[in-house]
């Protein structure tokens, strides 16, 4: 078992930069049984433990001044079972590995996010999902799962197996223990041909419930100060295979996706009164384009321009409102919002504190560059979203507690009482587990 210091000066920072923590100690275990002996000294030692995957929350649900759980060396697949159809993968993997195993193997997860860089466990224990018509989050492919509770015992859960714990755990926000492993239904790879092109705002709202019940998988992004979109529809497809072209590739998600983008973000923060004019630019920037591949590379894209995040699932039948809402709020605000505002939907699922938890669900996300204040704009947004009964992703910022929380999800006082069971003495506690779940 490795333990290290957290980075420069001891400090661990997040993907986003907004979080920092100074861990009393790191640790690398190399196996669940070492795992399991990390968490025991710590209760010995008085310590809180967190487990933290690649950093890309934006809340501080893994800071812990204890120990920090690090979970490299947790990596890999444990086995394939092709009756069943699902793969069982180490926690610390990240889903860029995953996803390259998978296809290698001729396999596919159905649904995922559209990044790849966090970790199995980090992605699924906050709830991060894609988008899709009847495929939801990644945690809701998960078939079953292994979890180190604050003894140090290990659980394997499945919906025949410690049912209520799997019910709960697959979306655990590490309050319940520290995820060892994850068994995800999977499928033979297939091919998706990905439709993208601008569209204007209004047409969007207008046409929302066609765009999304005629695609398997539909999403879109706004540009604040426009009345442009780009619009994304992915639907399965019998081939061939059309890749986007290399240069192409490096062209539009390299050069002007990233690199062009930077350079905007940058001349926006210095000139904020240029924002309006630069959005115009880049919501017409990117031409319509067509291409068939395989999932992940169709659902995924490199995010290189860094960032700060909220995110909000509003009942499916409410996002027109809630975007038309905020649409008309920046407008009137007088606030320059470089970064486009990101909408996607996901099926309703039986996973206890999903943000899709019972319901048809739209996400609408709001960004601003690293570094940029952001709370106006977050504040204003966050009252929209909860004007409509809107559930915060867990790893990205808002502002909701506990009280809130046992309001929006019917079933909260469920995962409660599953955590005084599995952790009565609150080991996995940090600040944010004690503002959103309470005491």
């Amino acid at each position: 078992m490795v333990s290290t210091a957290s980075a420069k000066n001891g400090t661990w920072r997040n993907w986003g930069g907004n979080v920092a923590a100074r861990p009393a100690r790191e640790v690398e275990p190399a196996s669940v049984e070492e795992l399991s002996r990390a968490i025991r000294r710590a209760a010995e030692d008085g310590l809180k433990v967190k487990a933290v995957g690649s950093g890309h929350s934006f809340t501080s649900i893994a800071a812990t001044d204890g120990v920090l759980i690090r979970p490299q060396l947790l990596t890999g697949i444990r086995r394939i079972d092709r009756e069943a159809m699902t793969v069982t993968v180490e926690a610390g993997t990240p889903l860029k590995r995953l996803n390259m195993a998978l296809a290698r193997e001729g396999l596919s997860l159905a649904n995922m996010g559209d990044i790849m860089e966090q970790t199995v466990s980090g992605a699924t224990s906050t709830g991060t999902h894609g988008t899709g018509r009847e495929s939801g989050s990644i945690a809701a492919q998960i078939k079953g799962l292994e979890l180190v509770t604050a003894d140090g015992s290990v659980l394997t859960c499945s919906a025949t197996e410690n049912p209520d714990v799997f019910a709960a755990a697959r979306i655990g926000l590490g309050a319940l223990g520290v995820v060892t492993a994850i068994t995800f239904v999977v499928e033979p790879v297939f091919l998706l041909q990905a439709r993208e092109e601008p569209m204007p705002f209004d047409r969007v709202l207008a046409e929302f419930d066609e765009l999304w019940a005629e695609n398997e998988h539909f999403e879109f992004y706004w540009f604040p100060h426009t009345g442009n979109t780009n619009t994304k529809r992915n639907n399965r497809s019998a081939g061939p295979e059309q890749p986007v072209s290399r240069l192409k590739g490096w062209f539009e998600d390299e050069f002007l996706s990233n690199g062009v983008f930077q350079a905007a973000q940058w001349a926006g923060r210095a000139v904020p009164a240029t924002i309006p004019a630069i959005a115009r630019i880049s919501s017409t920037a990117l031409s319509a384009r067509t291409y068939t591949d395989i999932p992940y590379k169709v659902f995924t894209s490199p995010r290189r321009v860094r960032f700060v995040e909220m995110e909000y699932a509003v009942p499916r039948a409410a996002v027109v409102e809630t975007l038309r809402e905020l649409k008309a709020m920046v407008d009137g605000s007088g606030m320059r919002i470089s970064f486009p505002v990101e909408v996607r939907t996901a099926p309703a699922d039986d996973i206890t504190l999903s943000t899709a938890s019972g319901r048809d669900s739209a996400y609408v996300a709001v960004h601003m560059a690293k570094g940029t204040p952001y709370q106006r704009y977050f504040t204003a947004a966050e009252r929209i979203f909860t004007a409509h009964e809107g559930r915060p992703h867990w790893g990205k910022v808002h502002t909701r507690d506990a009280e809130y929380f046992a309001k929006v999800y019917p079933r909260f006082g469920e995962f409660i009482a599953l955590r005084d069971r599995l952790d009565p003495d609150r080991l996995f506690q940090n600040d944010y587990l004690r503002r959103v779940l309470g005491t």
